[in-house]
């Protein structure tokens, strides 16, 4: 997530849209996006729950000029309107209910100037991928690391399983989610008042395929 090549990409993407107007990214956390968004002059502000996460934007160069709330980016208002809202990295699993996840679409619509944009970028589910009869999918195998990501078909909450040895003790770090599908987000922008404008792969437009 921090090869050059995927924040050249990602900030070439959002500085299109954003144009001349602000930006105003939903968990902004380290700044890792915000920073080099607004060293291409887009006016950023943000949004984080963490104020330890913020305190690291302030130590990087550039980031006393972010402006950022403190709260839930599902609900938190910020009293300015923007060309764009962004939340990137799958940041929008971290609302781990449905209604959480309609709340953050309205938040988005409620920032917005007419004809603004709103980003998320998030994988798709990779269910096809978990062995049948099982929930448990397994990648970034090593042999000191292994991620698990286990899944409830029923209710699209999911666990990201981290296990890692150092020192020779073996830790673990376990993280909930929601897992949404494309056609259920665009659902919740019509819920919101918006419409489905672009959909791609990646950060540098390629087709959206079922791969």
């Amino acid at each position: 997530m921090f090869a050059p090549e995927i924040l050249a990409a990602t900030v070439d993407f959002l500085a299109g849209l954003a144009g001349d107007g602000a930006a105003l990214e939903f968990g902004i956390g380290t700044g890792r996006i915000a920073l080099p968004l607004a060293a291409r002059g887009v006016p950023v502000h943000g949004i984080d729950l963490s104020r330890a996460m913020v305190e690291r934007i302030r130590a990087k160069p550039g980031g006393d000029a972010i402006g950022v709330t403190i709260g839930d980016f599902a609900t938190t208002r910020v009293e300015s309107r923007f060309r764009l809202a962004y939340l990137v990295f799958n940041t929008i699993n971290n609302l781990t209910t449905q209604a959480e996840q309609v709340a953050c679409f309205r938040n988005a619509a409620a920032h917005l100037e007419p004809g603004g944009f709103f980003v998320v970028e998030v994988g798709v589910p990779p269910l096809r991928l978990v062995p049948p009869g099982q929930r448990f999918y397994t990648y970034n195998v090593s042999d000191t690391k292994w991620d698990i990501d286990e899944f409830d078909f029923a209710t699209q909450q999911f666990y990201s399983h981290h296990f890692s040895v150092r020192d020779g003790r073996l830790d673990r770090n376990s993280i909930p989610f929601r897992y949404v599908w494309p056609s259920e987000l665009d659902l919740m922008a019509q819920l919101a008042g918006m419409e489905l404008a672009e959909r791609w792969e990646n950060w540098r437009r390629e087709p959206f395929t079922a791969e």
